[in-house]
C-alpha cells in the first residue's frame, strides 16, 4: 500500500486516538517493521518506547469514558491529534523517503479522524441511547486502523 495512504490511515487513528496511533508506530519501530534506526526518530522504536505509548493509550482509552473529559474538538484535545497525526505520518514518510507528503497525509488524517471519529461516535450513541458501547466500538475502530496501518508497512 502506497506510504501516503498508509499516513492518511496512521492519521485517522490519531485523531480517534491520540495515543494509539504512536503506540502503533512505536511497536512497528521496535519490530523493525518502520526502518527509523539512525534517524532524528529513531527513539521510537528504542525498547521502552512501545510499552510507555501503550500505557498512555490505555490510560486515554479509560479516561475518554470519564464524563469530565474535554472533547477532542476542543482546541487542547484538537492541537495533540494534529501532533500525533503528524508526528505518525511523519514516521511513515521518513522510512519511505516522502516525509513532507506524509507528514501532511498525517495531519489531514487527524482531522478526519477527530471530526469523522466524533460524528460516528454521536450517531452510535443515540442509536445505542448511551455512550459507552459507541465509545468502545471508537476504541476497535482506531486499533484496528492503527494495526492495518502498520501490518501494511
Amino acid at each position: 500500500m502506497p506510504p501516503l495512504v498508509l499516513a492518511l490511515l496512521i492519521g485517522v487513528t490519531s485523531g480517534m486516538r491520540s495515543m494509539t496511533a504512536p503506540m502503533a508506530i512505536s511497536w512497528a519501530a521496535y519490530a523493525g517493521w518502520l526502518p527509523l534506526g539512525g534517524t532524528w526518530l529513531g527513539w521510537l522504536g528504542w525498547w521502552g518506547t512501545p510499552w510507555i505509548f501503550t500505557l498512555l493509550a490505555i490510560g486515554e482509552y479509560i479516561a475518554d469514558k470519564l464524563p469530565t473529559t474535554p472533547s477532542r474538538k476542543a482546541p487542547p484535545g484538537f492541537i495533540g491529534r494534529l501532533l500525533s497525526g503528524a508526528l505518525c505520518g511523519a514516521a511513515i514518510g521518513l522510512a519511505a523517503s516522502s516525509l513532507p507528503l506524509c507528514l501532511a497525509a498525517g495531519v489531514a488524517g487527524a482531522v478526519i479522524g477527530t471530526f469523522g471519529g466524533h460524528a460516528a461516535r454521536m450517531a452510535l450513541s443515540r442509536a445505542f441511547g448511551t455512550d459507552l458501547p459507541a465509545a468502545l466500538i471508537e476504541d476497535l475502530t482506531a486499533i484496528g486502523i492503527g494495526a492495518f496501518a502498520v501490518a501494511s508497512l
